[in-house]
């Protein structure tokens, strides 16, 4: 069940209160008696995480995008080994 907070905009009582969500909303402050309660609405924080979702759902603190480490080559490695397998082959020399 959800907690909700409530707050008097007669005298400023804040609590909070489980209920159900088929129960209808307090109005009657505890406090005052006073017709004058309203549910508080604070922003909730979302973090989805997993497989199913975008890059942008949910981006690192740094806002780079996460590399897995040994899974992953740059392309200056991939060029550094491919130059190192191909033969290197000697200018002739021409005799004067």
């Amino acid at each position: 069940m959800p907690v909700y907070t409530y707050r008097c905009e007669n005298c400023g009582v804040q609590f909070e209160r489980t209920q159900k969500f088929s129960e209808s909303p307090l109005v009657i402050c505890p406090e005052c008696g006073k017709k004058t309660l309203r549910k508080v609405y604070t922003p909730v924080g979302i973090v989805f995480k997993g497989s199913g979702f975008y890059a942008t759902d949910h981006r690192s603190p740094s806002g780079a995008p996460r590399l897995s480490g040994s899974h992953s080559e740059s392309k200056s490695d991939v060029e550094t080994s491919s130059e190192s397998k191909e033969p290197v082959s000697k200018p002739s020399e021409t005799s004067d």
